[in-house]
């Protein structure tokens, strides 16, 4: 008796919770630096999710340490549906990486829902003398060590990209992690380093500008946005396909009312006719899916990347 009256007690607290929810703005924290793929799909989707939800939507970007800044703070926040996270893989592929990760995904995070899906694009400065990834891959065996690759910070899909590409073609590329995408597009102009893996999102205009020179997706298929660059396996090397995707997450212990209107909301905003012109745009693929399987993809991500990790032979710099 005891037992279903507390049953009974917190199922009327959780709809009472759902029914006022949300009250006050919602904060999505971004383990990145303005301006990279992540920050760009939290700000695409803050908006539409501020009309849907009738709240204040503050995009907040915590950077650092491989995004785990960021989702070390998310986890310990309070569990009320008002502090979220919004990430990539990298917060299922820090948990192998790091020593040490001063989180647990699988126990301190809830999957809220996927707002979109995307690919990295290896991209060489113009100034490079190389035109392909066979001559990418000629030019790092001729020059071992000389050549540095960047990436939004360790523990990205853009580090493991990276290193993947390293064990697949036998080179020796050096990593230069940053802070997010914008800083390592920066050097990447600048020449201070010849090669990255980035996402679309955040690379097309420099792409049409010809200021850099995409070479290969690593992905299964050839970007929308980016037609006529070849997919990593048909330039010639096969095992680098990294998939991207971009995900709300919340604090374990969140009310599963709320985890379930917030859910319903992303996937909304996912589906707008106009947000998914601007994703087709910028490459990316819309998805909204529910919260449990976006939940069971992270149990399947935290297996998949410790496994890539071992195998590539990936470490925290």
């Amino acid at each position: 008796m005891r037992l279903l009256l507390s049953l009974l007690l917190s199922s009327a607290l959780g709809q009472a919770i759902a029914e006022s929810y949300p009250a006050r703005p919602l904060h999505v924290v971004v383990g990145f630096t303005p301006g990279g793929g992540v920050d760009i799909n939290a700000r695409l989707l803050a908006a539409p999710l501020q009309q849907i939800l009738g709240q204040p939507v503050i995009v907040d970007n915590k950077p650092g340490a491989g995004t785990n800044i960021a989702n070390e703070f998310v986890a310990k926040s309070a569990p009320d549906g008002y502090t979220l996270l919004f990430n990539s893989p990298a917060v299922a592929i820090n948990m192998s990486l790091t020593r040490n990760p001063p989180y647990d995904l699988l126990r301190d995070y809830v999957g809220v829902s996927i707002f979109s899906e995307s690919t990295n694009i290896l991209v060489v400065p113009a100034a490079l003398p190389v035109d392909s990834v066979k001559a990418l891959i000629a030019l790092a065996r001729e020059k071992p060590g000389a050549l540095n690759y960047s990436s939004a910070g360790t523990g990205t899909t853009q580090h493991l990209a990276g290193e993947l590409f390293k064990l697949r073609t036998g080179t020796d590329i050096v990593h230069v992690p940053y802070k997010g995408s914008a800083p390592s597009i920066t050097a990447l102009l600048a020449g201070q380093v010849q090669l990255s893996f980035i996402n679309p999102l955040a690379i097309g205009q420099h792409v049409k500008s010809g200021r850099l020179r995409a070479l290969a997706v690593a992905g299964a298929r050839r970007s929308a946005l980016m037609p006529e660059v070849p997919t990593m396996k048909e330039a010639g090397v096969e095992g680098v396909e990294v998939p991207l995707w971009f995900g709300m997450l919340a604090p374990a212990a969140t009310p599963h009312e709320v985890v379930a209107a917030l859910s319903a909301a992303v996937a909304r905003a996912a589906h707008d006719p106009e947000v998914r012109k601007r994703l087709a745009d910028q490459g990316a693929e819309p998805i909204g899916n529910s919260s449990g399987e976006f939940t069971k993809l992270l149990h399947e991500e935290v297996r998949k990347w410790a496994e890539v990790v071992r195998v590539s032979g990936a470490r925290v710099e």
